[in-house]
């Protein structure tokens, strides 16, 4: 059992400030579980245009910052939660993924929601390893 001395609350300007009570991603000894990312590009605190490609895009490089912000990354990725808004986006969500999951990629579910923050048509969250907390 992990004591609140073994987590660490991670933030990066390089994704999307929380926009609740909640973290980007809390780290333990060994794991990194991130809040979903929505299409929001930092910069401008604004959803990406451009389609649920564009958006799909945009959350896997803000999920890619926020692991890298926690000493993880994509390829210690061991599980992926995707919320669409229309399953119809399925393949074209999933074309976007495998750029970023080209190898071994994740345990994943994929569902279908009512709604997603600011209208968001795609949010990922993830659960990775630490590689120094198992010898990588």
């Amino acid at each position: 059992m992990f004591t609140t001395e073994g987590k660490k609350i991670i933030f990066t300007d390089k994704a999307p400030k929380a926009i609740g009570p909640y973290s980007q991603a809390i780290r333990t000894e060994s794991l990194v579980f991130t809040a979903g990312q929505v299409g929001i590009n930092p910069a401008t605190g604004e959803l990406v245009e451009g389609g649920i490609e564009a958006q799909t895009r945009q959350v896997l490089t803000n999920l890619t910052n926020v692991l890298e912000a926690s000493n993880s990354g994509l390829n210690f990725v061991v599980k992926t939660t995707v919320f669409l808004k229309d399953m119809n986006d399925f393949a074209k969500m999933n074309a976007i993924y495998a750029e970023f999951f080209s190898e071994n990629p994740p345990a994943r579910s994929t569902v279908a929601v009512a709604g997603l923050p600011k209208g968001a048509l795609v949010e990922i969250e993830s659960v990775a390893m630490l590689p120094d907390a198992h010898g990588d």
